[in-house]
């Protein structure tokens, strides 16, 4: 004998073709589904209105409190790496992309500001953001304050044009003064 079973071979050779038998379905019934869906609606058929994925908003928001820190950090270095300035409208947070723009809306009376992220913090467990001294005066808060934290949605139009508005306003650009000779 030389070791070599024909019944073993026998049945790889059937599990083998089984398996490539299934592939080829898959691969046919996947080509099938994919030309249905693409394929054009027949006239007079319903039409189906689609929503573009770009116009469906995911919205992220967080509620808790929220402390500020102020004069015993002025100048420090953030995690952005520019110096905290306590008189800016930013803040610090666990997870928010650092750059990024949100609005926080004390629950206690409403007020409402745009921050923009620029800080890791808050160090205490049970706080979700540390706020600058300008944005805790800015929102009414004296010590810690129960917040919404609403992360600003490039394809949010609504929110972005209130950000836009917020800003304070840039001075106009002053021409060049040209000297003809």
């Amino acid at each position: 004998m030389n070791g070599y079973n024909t019944r073993d071979r026998k049945n790889t050779l059937i599990a083998g073709s089984r398996r490539r038998n299934r592939v080829v379905l898959l691969a046919a019934a996947l080509g099938l589904t994919t030309t249905i869906v693409a394929s054009p609606p027949a006239p007079g058929s319903a039409k189906i209105v689609s929503t573009p994925s770009a116009s469906i908003k995911h919205h992220w928001f967080q509620v808790g409190r929220a402390s500020w820190y102020g004069g015993r950090f002025q100048g420090h270095r953030t995690a952005t790496g520019e110096r905290f300035d306590m008189n800016a409208l930013t803040c610090a947070h666990r997870t928010l992309p650092l750059g990024s723009w949100v609005r926080v809306t004390n629950l206690h009376n409403q007020k409402t500001t745009f921050l923009r992220v620029n800080d890791r913090g808050p160090v205490a467990g049970n706080l979700i953001m540390d706020l600058s001294y300008a944005a805790a005066k800015k929102l009414g808060i004296q010590g810690l304050g129960k917040v919404k934290v609403e992360a600003v949605n490039p394809g949010d139009v609504q929110m972005s044009q209130a950000l836009v508005a917020s800003l304070p306003e840039m001075p106009p650009l002053s021409s060049p003064t040209i000297i003809v000779r």
